[in-house]
């Protein structure tokens, strides 16, 4: 059956096209799922728990870096004063399952966003219909940029801050293994989407909900927003403060920018 053109498509049809959208983007994360499954003992020992380890990468970069900066030992990690346990009899078992469902989105990222442009194609242009490779690897770059500056970054960073927190020496930090894996998660996939804001800011001006000038209006907010995150996700020191927040402002910077391109290109067009 031939595809609809957008302008003959009704709501139903839209709905049904989402539809399979998500069927095939679920298959997809299935299947990588299952892949990730015959290796989850990789994916737990050394990547998951790597950051509890005090010899992981960065804690050795920072150490190195303190050094550098000439403060001695102030930011080295030696030991990680906490255990991790499971509480719940099906505990492993959900855990096993649903990291290997997240294992599977974020290496089928490149499909789901292969299926995302074909949805919303048909309302494009020529010209930016054959932007599609260009459209998936930035995307998929900055996605994986962003997964990879959440765990080697953001997740060591928290899990340094909360294992040495204390109210008081009395308590023991034992950290259920639901607690350390979503937060694990969590960092690593909003650190992923955060990543993203570029291609957001691109289409959100496209479609003139943003403007160059609204973005940097808000721009002081962001910033503020930025520095609380990125104090709330590490140790209380500037340098850890400043290596999270850096990254973060160049995106948001790269999105103002984006989105005066997007604004220029589209003035060219309309004469």
């Amino acid at each position: 059956m031939a595809k609809k053109n957008l302008n003959e498509m009704s709501f139903l049809d839209h709905l049904e096209e989402l539809r399979w959208l998500l069927v095939r983007s679920t298959i997809a994360i299935l299947i990588l799922a299952t892949v990730t499954f015959f290796i989850s003992d990789y994916i737990f020992d050394v990547i998951i728990f790597g950051p509890t380890d005090a010899n992981f990468i960065t804690y050795r970069f920072f150490c190195d870096l303190s050094h550098a900066l000439g403060f001695a030992d102030s930011i080295c990690v030696t030991e990680m004063p906490f255990i991790i346990q499971n509480t719940d009899m099906e505990g492993q078992v959900n855990v096993l399952v649903w990291t290997c469902i997240l294992a599977g989105f974020i290496l089928g990222f490149p499909y789901i966003l292969w299926e995302i442009w074909k949805f919303i194609s048909p309302a494009l242009y020529e010209k930016e219909k054959k932007h599609a490779k260009l459209f998936i690897f930035v995307s998929s770059l900055l996605f994986f940029l962003g997964v990879l500056f959440g765990y080697f970054v953001v997740v060591p960073m928290s899990v340094n801050f909360f294992a040495t927190f204390k109210v008081s020496a009395i308590v023991k930090n034992q950290f259920s293994i639901d607690s350390y894996i979503g937060m694990v998660k969590t960092s690593v996939i909003a650190s992923g989407l955060f990543f993203e804001l570029p291609i957001i800011i691109y289409f959100l001006t496209k479609l003139g909900l943003v403007t160059p000038e609204f973005l940097r209006k808000y721009w002081k907010y962001a910033v503020i927003i930025i520095l609380i995150v990125a104090a709330i996700v590490t140790p209380p020191d500037v340098v850890s403060q400043t290596i999270v927040a850096i990254p973060m402002l160049l995106i948001y910077e790269a999105s103002i920018l984006i989105s005066k391109i997007v604004v220029r290109n589209q003035k060219k067009v309309n004469g």
